[in-house]
């Protein structure tokens, strides 16, 4: 077994490989960025290592400085991960060339795959059926608007070298074409450093279907069964299952098969999935389901493979890593029960998924359901990194019962001051399509509006925002029964207690009753109540004295940067008129863009940015004199 294990990573994925290898005996070196010296990796590993700046590219990005770390701290072998360096076939080698051992698959095997149109010709090569579409060397923009008009819309474009939900974009009509392909282009070429683009036959009602592959130096290949990811926001992945709901044994074997297939094709070891798209229109046929791209990693979703197979794929990883044999061959593995896992963002749904930063003050995880994080109250959410801050995986005899733990656990969720989707993903899980097992990639986008929260607290919220204002210091002694000293009391009537409370510029006068507040968790401090309920935070203060405040929608004409990050796109001009929904400026942070939009019809009176300049959290970017529309 290796005895000693460079993470080349961060956040929960470090967490979660120290977490093994420490049970097996080795020792962890942890790597660190600038913003990262204090982070919850670098605390739980044996040793770590500083690496460079805060951005990724200059330091998580750097294989050199990688390795170099390795060395210094005596390491044997690197574990990437995933994400970062790890489908980088060039690390890959130097890291082999460097006398360490690599936790991955072999080179050779990352750059098969790691070119998509490449990747597809050769599953063809292996008769592994893939989508229809055009993998072409001829890149020029009227070669690829003449294939997609020739396949049909709606298309999709799809960086070459993509991953990760990036660099992939869906064509309705050919007058999008132009304007999404230069999009896609210029996501892809900042995301991988290379342009290039295939297109695809978009698929109506998709569903994304992937097989857990494993391989060994001895010639053994096996799959772990599948996992369906078919609930998806902007191509990424937000709850993921296992097994794919609707899968018959026939259709299971089949493509099962066909991802061994894929994994021999390449000479695979190591952990991998392929990844298929099917046709969902008429249920879940062996003949619908089409080859789309292979990751040479571990996956974010790995936990739910673990959970219905009672393995340790991290452990698996190193053993093979080792020179060992597959801990277990194909007829040692079977489904156990039903996994589901959600991703919890720091982000807020209400205001278009925006990223939210900051540091968590208030940060408590339900114990009901498995947790993989990479924080802990107190430490800070970076703009630098991807905003993903834990996986909660539920695990039970059913899908009904999974779906129902998940849920709880989801609605259990306390994070105060940074903002999450916890309350979105319950709405995901509890719709009752999903429970159904009616589910396609298009399914979060057709139901937005009914799975984004309601911002604005429930009477039940601002009751319990009373009870626990008049249970505090500044309503009512410590030390007394609120409720013995209440006024307004009545003959058979529950007790009540006028409390005014400001909830984002929002002031009531609320009749507290004690029995209503039966539900969720609040804290009062300093004139400031928290209340949580069911995934969300509510921030009240007595009026006039500050305190926490949910901020509300600003109604002047000022855009603010709602993060740090960089300008990538100026569609604004002082004197400019623009339409309320307007896009004006787009961000790139957190690894993905974001578009501010005019929030009412208007002139723009000012423009303090420029393609390419970075901005802070707050910075003046645009503003709009008010126009009335007609």
């Amino acid at each position: 077994m290796i005895a000693s294990l460079l993470i080349a990573n961060r956040g929960e994925i470090a967490c979660r490989v120290i977490r093994t290898a420490r049970r097996l005996g080795i020792r962890t070196i942890a790597v660190h960025s600038d913003a990262d010296a204090k982070a919850l990796h670098v605390r739980e590993a044996d040793a770590a290592i500083h690496v460079g700046a805060s951005p990724a590219r200059e330091s998580y990005l750097v294989g050199e400085r990688i390795i170099a770390a390795a060395r210094a701290t005596g390491a044997e072998a690197i574990h990437p991960g995933y994400g970062f360096l790890s489908e980088n076939a060039d690390f890959a080698q130097a890291v082999l060339d460097a006398g360490l051992i690599w936790v991955g698959p072999k080179p050779h095997s990352i750059r098969a795959m790691g070119l998509k149109d490449a990747a597809k010709k050769l599953m063809i090569e292996a008769g592994v059926p893939v989508t229809p579409g055009y993998h072409g060397e001829d890149q020029s923009a009227e070669r690829l608007k003449a294939e997609a008009d020739s396949i049909g819309y709606p298309v999709l474009i799809k960086a070459v070298a993509g991953g990760g939900g990036k660099g992939m974009r869906k064509v309705n009509v050919p007058g999008d074409f132009a304007e999404m392909l230069e999009s896609c282009r210029r996501e892809a070429a900042a995301s991988f450093g290379d342009d290039r683009v295939l297109i695809e036959k978009y698929i109506e009602r998709p569903r994304h279907i992937e097989v857990q592959v494993f391989g060994d130096h001895h010639g053994n290949v096996v799959h772990l069964f599948e996992r369906d990811c078919s609930l998806q926001r902007r191509h990424q992945k937000v709850i993921e299952e296992a097994p794919a709901p609707g899968m018959d044994e026939a259709t299971r074997a089949a493509v099962c098969a066909a991802a061994v297939k894929a994994a021999r094709a390449v000479d695979y070891v190591g952990a991998g999935t392929i990844e298929f798209i099917a046709d969902g229109s008429a249920g879940l046929r062996a003949d619908r389901i089409w080859f789309m791209e292979m990751n040479t990693r571990l996956q974010v979703e790995h936990p739910v493979t673990e959970e219905i197979t009672g393995q340790d794929l991290v452990e698996w990883q190193l053993r093979v890593a080792a020179g060992e044999r597959l801990p277990k061959l194909q007829d040692e593995l079977a489904i156990q029960g039903h996994a589901i896992e959600a991703r919890l963002y720091a982000e807020d749904p209400v205001h278009q998924f925006l990223p939210s930063t900051g540091r968590l003050d208030h940060f408590v995880l339900p114990r009901s359901v498995r947790i993989e994080t990479g924080v802990e109250e107190g430490d800070r959410i970076s703009p630098y990194y991807d905003p993903m801050i834990a996986k909660l995986v539920a695990h039970g005899p059913s899908r009904q019962w999974a779906i129902d733990e998940l849920v709880n656990a989801l609605e259990a969720v306390e994070v105060w001051p940074v903002k999450t989707n916890a309350a979105f993903l319950a709405c995901a899980a509890a719709d009752p399509d999903f429970r159904a097992g009616e589910v396609d990639t298009g399914f979060i986008p057709a139901k937005l509006d009914e799975l984004v929260p309601d911002p604005a607290p429930s009477e039940g919220v601002w009751n319990m925002a009373a009870v626990a204002t008049l249970s505090a210091d500044f309503g009512t002694a410590a030390d007394e029964d609120p409720w013995t000293a209440l006024g307004g009391f009545r003959t058979n009537a529950d007790p009540v207690r006028r409390v005014s409370l400001d909830h984002g510029g929002k002031v009531r006068t609320i009749e507290a009753v004690a029995e209503l507040a039966l539900e969720g968790v609040a804290t009062a401090q300093e004139g400031s109540v928290l209340v949580f309920a069911d995934g969300q935070a509510f921030a009240f203060s007595l009026p006039g004295a500050g305190g926490a405040r949910a901020g509300g929608d600003s109604l002047d004409g000022d855009l603010l940067s709602p993060m740090p990050g960089r300008v990538i796109a100026v569609d604004a001009a002082p004197g400019m008129t623009v339409a309320k929904g307007q896009k004006l400026v787009t961000l790139e942070a957190m690894k993905m863009e974001h578009s501010l939009t005019a929030p009412f019809a208007g002139v723009v009176t000012k423009l303090d940015v420029a393609e390419g300049a970075q901005v802070t959290e707050g910075t003046l970017l645009v503003r709009i004199e008010r126009k009335e529309e007609a």
